[in-house]
């Protein structure tokens, strides 16, 4: 860590906005249990997600990007275990997913349905013309899995479903919310138009929502969904805006309201948000870059987290997790077991993202984001 940037940085980057309390201290560092990657084999390692198993252990599943760093390099789905809570984990990858698709499968969502299965989502990428969540059960608490069946099905193009994203609501309905950016015969377009695919029987078959109205064309992507305690959905999205922006929806994912700024400082990146199930309350982990360095401002370092008890109007008790100026922090995983947390996001130096690209899992205790 570069002390004398370090200092500069925290008094640009830490966010004085008014819904916003000002930011606390670096979180305990010494909590990291795994590092994956960090000799740069394989180059890659990201986007995972978390599952608690019945007999107590927890598995954790990630992207494993063996034939180089880049979003289309050769990559599998690959697997640790826990077998205490998360303090330690094996030692080996196991492979849950092989490479099934022309260029790879990535980002990892695992969801407990109300059934008791487990759902695996992930992305199987054949081409940019063709890029499609897919979905697998589990009846045997991730021992087995059934074969794999497409997510959507009306329509054909390059979806982003970003990792530990699907949820279920109460009643069952399951929401997946995606970004198309590429349909046969026209250009990638980095503004994504985005839906929610839901599913009322859980998971056999997938509805498309409405799009979600953007009229201003700003350049949205990774949308994310939670349930607000008014029974609303807010969706979360990643913009060039320099703030994450949002959306609700108030008939469970099928319309959505005009895309409008939020006041999260952000850069183009993606931001995670779950309900704490100990508190019911809100928590944001992102890169918390309110900067006024222009030539920083697209960096994705600090990583913070933020508490939020109105239902993410106003955010409190902001803590740093990562806060290395040449820092690459993102596309973080979360899970709550009882009083803990655990977390798991790349961990890169940016000026090495062509080299390797390490992944990091954090356990710290929730009262640490609440000090």
């Amino acid at each position: 860590m570069k002390q004398s940037k370090l200092l500069v940085l925290v008094g640009v980057f830490l966010l004085s906005l008014g819904s916003f309390s000002k930011a606390q201290a670096l979180l305990n560092t010494s909590e990291i249990v795994l590092q994956i990657g960090e000799d740069g084999n394989p180059p890659r390692n990201s986007e995972g997600s978390f599952i608690q198993l019945k007999d107590g252990r927890i598995l954790f599943a990630y992207s494993k990007f063996e034939g180089g760093s880049g979003d289309h390099a050769s990559g599998v789905i690959a697997g640790r275990y826990s077998e205490d809570g998360g303090n330690t984990w094996t030692g080996k990858d196991e492979v849950i997913i092989s490479n099934e698709g022309g260029m790879n499968v990535m980002s990892v969502s695992f969801l407990r349905l109300i059934d008791g299965s487990i759902a695996l989502f992930y992305a199987r990428k054949n081409s940019l013309d063709d890029c499609i969540p897919y979905m697998r059960f589990s009846t045997d608490e991730a021992k087995t899995w059934s074969d794999p069946f497409p997510v959507i099905t009306d329509k054909k193009g390059y979806f982003v479903l970003n990792n530990d994203r699907v949820i279920q609501l109460p009643g069952g309905r399951l929401l997946a919310p995606v970004s198309l950016h590429k349909t046969a015969g026209v250009d990638f377009r980095m503004r994504g138009s985005i839906f929610c695919y839901y599913s009322d029987d859980n998971g056999k078959t997938w509805h498309s929502g409405m799009e979600m109205p953007n009229k201003n064309r700003v350049v949205v992507q990774e949308p994310g969904v939670v349930l607000l305690e008014n029974g609303k959905i807010l969706m979360w999205l990643r913009t060039d805006r320099g703030v994450q922006y949002l959306s609700k929806s108030e008939d469970q994912g099928l319309t959505w309201e005009e895309v409008y700024p939020s006041d999260i400082a952000s850069p183009r990146a993606p931001a995670s948000l779950k309900r704490i199930p100990e508190t019911g309350d809100l928590m944001l982990i992102w890169n918390n870059n309110k900067s006024l360095v222009k030539e920083t401002a697209a960096y994705r370092t600090p990583l913070t987290a933020a508490i939020s008890k109105d239902e993410g109007k106003s955010w409190t008790h902001l803590k740093v997790l990562e806060d290395d100026p040449d820092g690459f922090f993102c596309y973080t995983a979360i899970s709550f077991i009882g009083s803990e947390v655990l977390l798991a996001y790349m961990a890169a130096e940016r000026e090495k993202l062509k080299e390797k690209i390490p992944l990091v899992l954090r356990k710290l205790s929730l009262d640490e984001f609440y000090d």
